[in-house]
């Protein structure tokens, strides 16, 4: 029992350190340094003073390069979708040294983003071979998926590394997470339009990103 509880002072004693070294990093040379596009951080990092200045949105060959601190979107606000569409993009996940995995992906149905009712819903996946979607309405977040294994998700190799194509099909009022051409989950209308959540699937689309990963995004595109 003595060993018990000094095990239990010590885990208790290093928690803290734990997760300070978990916490949202502030990029150097921060900011958005691509013409026409946006950032938005998520509600908490922001009462904690964080903004999107925090993180790097540059341009890297042909796409992007994404040194994300807290967690948010990037956007730009001529990128609309209507109707049926689909859209994706490649994410390479580099090295972070982190307590937890990170995510990535394409959000959709951008709606007020920089109000305080904005709507969007996103699909994500992370290092560990999972995917999640959420849908954002003001406050509200709801969970539409909690983290899902799929074979057709490439997890990160031992250098903490993975790349994976990650986008939506809107089709016949349904909406599916695409990953790697493979459909991860379908979603019915009554799943995610509601008061609480998205009032349709039309409007901006972009990347979403958790804090502290760091990505090079290609192939952005919608057809």
């Amino acid at each position: 029992m003595t060993r018990w509880l000094s095990s239990l002072a010590l885990l208790l004693a290093l928690a803290p350190a734990l997760t300070a070294q978990d916490a949202d990093r502030s990029v150097k040379d921060g900011g958005i340094t691509v013409a026409g596009w946006k950032g938005r951080v998520d509600r908490r990092p922001l009462q904690q003073g964080k903004t999107i200045n925090d993180s790097r949105f540059a341009a890297e060959g042909r796409g992007f390069r994404v040194s994300v601190g807290p967690a948010g979107i990037f956007y730009n606000p001529a990128s609309t979708l209507t109707g049926d569409y689909e859209v994706m993009g490649t994410f390479k996940e580099h090295k972070m040294a982190a307590q937890h995995p990170h995510s990535y992906g394409i959000f959709i149905g951008g709606q007020g983003l920089e109000s305080e009712s904005e709507t969007l819903m996103y699909c994500i996946v992370y290092g560990t071979g999972t995917y999640a979607i959420k849908t954002f309405r003001g406050a509200t977040v709801s969970t539409l998926a909690n983290a899902t294994a799929h074979p057709a998700i490439r997890k990160a190799d031992a250098n903490g590394e993975a790349t994976n194509t990650v986008g939506w099909r809107v089709k016949g009022g349904q909406a599916s997470c695409v990953v790697n051409n493979q459909v991860v989950k379908t979603l019915d209308k009554a799943d995610f339009v509601a008061a609480d959540k998205l009032s349709s699937t039309d409007g901006i689309w972009g990347i979403r990103a958790s804090h502290n990963v760091e990505l090079s995004v290609t192939g952005l595109m919608k057809h």
